[in-house]
C-alpha cells in the first residue's frame, strides 16, 4: 500500500513538472515575441542572509544558492539567451572567514566534481560545438583588477610594435570579457543597487535590476519582470547606443 502511494505521488510530481514546463515553455513563446537581451549578468547576493532567515547551518545558503542558480540557467537556456555571467566569487571574498571561504571552495569541487582547471577543460571540449549560450562564471574577480590588467596588456602590445597611442578598443579586447558583448541587463538579488567592483567597464549602458529576493529564493517571475522591463525600454537604450557610436 505505501509503494502504491508513493508511486502515485512520483506519477502526479511528474505530471505536474510536465504540465508546468510546458505552461513555462508558452510563456516564454510569448515574451520571445519581443526583444530579448543577449547578455545576462547575475550577482548572487543575499546566500548568508538566507541560511541565517532560515535557521540553516554554515554553507547550506550557498547550496540553495547553486540550485537558484541551476535553474536560472535553464531558463535562460530554454528563451535563448546567448550569454550568461555570474559572480560567483570576488577577490574581496577572500577577506572573508578562512572556514566561509573554504566551504565556498569546497562547494564549487564538489558541483565541478573534479579539480578546477581539469573540470574546465572537459566542459570547454563538451560544449566546443555549442553555439546556443555561453556561461561566464567569474571567480577571483574583480572589475578594478581586470582594467589594470587590460592595461598592462595594451601597454606591453603597444612597446612589441614600436606604437605610442593606446586607444578604447585596445584596452576593451585585452579585457578578460572581451568574449563576450556588454550585458544587457545586470541583476542583483537582496535589494542590493551596489556593483560591487563587478564589470565596472562593461555596464555603462546596462540595465539594472534589483529585486528584494535574496539570491537562493529568485525566480522565474523576477527574471521574466526584468526582460519585461528591458523590453518596455529597449527602443530607448537602442537610440542612445546609435548616438555614442
Amino acid at each position: 500500500m505505501v509503494d502504491q502511494i508513493r508511486h502515485m505521488c512520483v506519477g502526479i510530481n511528474q505530471i505536474l513538472e510536465q504540465i508546468h514546463g510546458f505552461s513555462r515553455r508558452c510563456l516564454f513563446r510569448v515574451i520571445s515575441m519581443g526583444p530579448l537581451p543577449i547578455h545576462l549578468a547575475f550577482i548572487m547576493d543575499g546566500n548568508r542572509r538566507y541560511a541565517k532567515k532560515q535557521d540553516l547551518e554554515d554553507g547550506s545558503g550557498h547550496k540553495a544558492g547553486f540550485s537558484a542558480l541551476m535553474s536560472m540557467l535553464q531558463y535562460c537556456y530554454e528563451l535563448g539567451i546567448k550569454y550568461v555571467t555570474v559572480y560567483a566569487f570576488s577577490i574581496d571574498n577572500f577577506r572573508r572567514k578562512p572556514e566561509e571561504v573554504r566551504s565556498l571552495m569546497d562547494l564549487m569541487l564538489e558541483k565541478i566534481n573534479d579539480q578546477v582547471r581539469a573540470a574546465a577543460e572537459e566542459v570547454m571540449q563538451a560544449t566546443a560545438e555549442n553555439s546556443r549560450v555561453g556561461l561566464l562564471v567569474c571567480v577571483a574577480y574583480n572589475s578594478a583588477d581586470e582594467i589594470v590588467q587590460a592595461v598592462k596588456k595594451s601597454c606591453v602590445t603597444k612597446l612589441d610594435r614600436d606604437m605610442e597611442t593606446i586607444q578604447l578598443v585596445d584596452i576593451e579586447e585585452n579585457m578578460q570579457m572581451s568574449v563576450a558583448p556588454d550585458p544587457d541587463i545586470l541583476i542583483r538579488s537582496s535589494g542590493e543597487t551596489r556593483l560591487s567592483n563587478f564589470l565596472l567597464w562593461q555596464t555603462g549602458s546596462s540595465q539594472l535590476f534589483s529585486p528584494d529576493a535574496l539570491w537562493p529564493e529568485i525566480g522565474l517571475r523576477h527574471l521574466l519582470w526584468a526582460i519585461l522591463n528591458f523590453q518596455k525600454s529597449h527602443s530607448y537604450f537602442e537610440k542612445k547606443k546609435k548616438k555614442q557610436m
